[in-house]
Protein backbone atom coordinates (compact mmCIF):
# COMPACT_ATOMS: atom_id res chain seq x y z
CA UNK A 1 0.00 0.00 0.00
CA UNK A 2 0.88 3.65 -0.44
CA UNK A 3 0.48 6.74 2.09
CA UNK A 4 2.54 9.03 4.00
CA UNK A 5 3.92 9.63 7.63
CA UNK A 6 1.16 11.90 9.28
CA UNK A 7 2.62 11.67 12.99
CA UNK A 8 4.97 9.74 14.41
CA UNK A 9 6.60 10.21 18.18
CA UNK A 10 10.35 8.86 18.88
CA UNK A 11 9.74 8.86 22.68
CA UNK A 12 7.12 6.39 22.43
CA UNK A 13 8.05 4.57 18.97
CA UNK A 14 4.79 5.38 17.85
CA UNK A 15 3.07 6.41 14.66
CA UNK A 16 0.84 6.86 12.16
CA UNK A 17 0.29 6.09 8.14
CA UNK A 18 -2.25 7.40 6.10
CA UNK A 19 -3.17 6.38 3.31
CA UNK A 20 -3.65 8.14 -0.64
CA UNK A 21 -7.68 7.74 0.19
CA UNK A 22 -7.64 9.33 3.70
CA UNK A 23 -7.34 6.06 5.90
CA UNK A 24 -4.82 5.69 9.01
CA UNK A 25 -3.16 3.12 10.12
CA UNK A 26 -0.74 2.92 13.70
CA UNK A 27 2.65 1.18 13.70
CA UNK A 28 5.56 0.61 15.85
CA UNK A 29 9.21 1.77 15.14
CA UNK A 30 10.03 -1.88 15.22
CA UNK A 31 8.07 -2.35 11.93
CA UNK A 32 10.54 0.55 9.98
CA UNK A 33 11.67 -1.47 7.45
CA UNK A 34 15.21 -0.23 7.24
CA UNK A 35 16.10 -1.08 11.67
CA UNK A 36 16.10 3.10 11.76
CA UNK A 37 13.34 2.91 14.44
CA UNK A 38 12.43 6.86 13.13
CA UNK A 39 10.96 8.15 10.41
CA UNK A 40 10.18 11.84 9.91
CA UNK A 41 6.55 12.91 9.06
CA UNK A 42 5.44 13.64 5.75
CA UNK A 43 7.59 10.71 4.70
CA UNK A 44 5.88 8.54 1.37
CA UNK A 45 5.81 5.44 2.63
CA UNK A 46 5.23 1.88 1.20
CA UNK A 47 3.44 -0.72 3.87
CA UNK A 48 1.86 -3.95 4.53
CA UNK A 49 -1.17 -4.66 6.46
CA UNK A 50 -1.22 -6.83 9.57
CA UNK A 51 -3.96 -7.67 12.36
CA UNK A 52 -2.74 -6.66 15.24
CA UNK A 53 -4.69 -6.61 18.66
CA UNK A 54 -8.47 -6.50 16.76
CA UNK A 55 -7.32 -3.86 14.52
CA UNK A 56 -5.03 -3.74 11.28
CA UNK A 57 -1.73 -1.83 11.41
CA UNK A 58 1.11 -0.63 9.22
CA UNK A 59 4.19 -3.14 8.83
CA UNK A 60 7.16 -3.17 6.82
CA UNK A 61 6.86 0.23 6.17
CA UNK A 62 9.74 1.72 3.94
CA UNK A 63 10.09 5.18 2.60
CA UNK A 64 9.66 5.50 -0.58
Amino acid sequence: MLGSVTGFDERVGLGVVTTDHDVEYPFHCTQIADGSRTIPVGAKVTFELAPRLGRWEAVEVAQR
